[in-house]
């Protein structure tokens, strides 16, 4: 896998770790009033011989607006549209997991959301149950389609 570091929308770099960057974010937010929620969704594409992944952290204040950060990954692996699924869902937990401990600091909810679709007639469906228990299995609370906006929309807009 190819990693690139961890960057924000308008495309600025995160220069320390995304531990670091996202305390700084709940500090500067707390202080500005604002209440958050955040969820961490992941999504991918199939380009040629190489699959193309997109991770973000969504950051909803609260009748405010928002904001996210993203990081992308390449991956020459091939693999079944189950298997692609579940690796989305292991990104997003990866990520979810190095950062729940400060949200729980800040009194943050967050939610990990699965670019899965709950209609049965959709190939995604095949990992949906299983997508389901490792979320929750984790501790974090599970969005699937259509209420996984992190997924299917931001970080699907992400993926390059």
């Amino acid at each position: 896998m190819k990693e690139r570091q961890w960057r924000t929308l308008s495309g600025r770099w995160i220069q320390t770790s995304i531990q670091d960057e996202v305390t700084e974010v709940l500090s500067r937010e707390r202080a500005m009033g604002n209440e958050l929620k955040v969820c961490i969704g992941t999504d991918s594409q199939v380009k040629g011989r190489q699959t193309e992944f997109a991770t973000v952290i969504v950051f909803v204040r609260k009748g405010k607006g928002g904001f996210m950060y993203i990081h992308n990954e390449t991956s020459a692996l091939r693999m079944s549209i189950r298997e692609r699924m579940l690796l989305e869902v292991a990104k997003s937990i990866d990520t979810a997991y190095s950062l729940c401990n400060l949200f729980s600091r800040f009194g943050v909810d967050m939610e990990v959301h699965a670019d899965i679709n709950t209609n049965p007639s959709f190939k995604s469906n095949d990992a949906l149950k299983e997508a389901m228990g490792y979320i929750m299995g984790m501790g974090f609370a599970f969005r699937a389609k259509p209420d996984a906006f992190a997924s299917s929309s931001c970080a699907n807009k992400m993926v390059q």
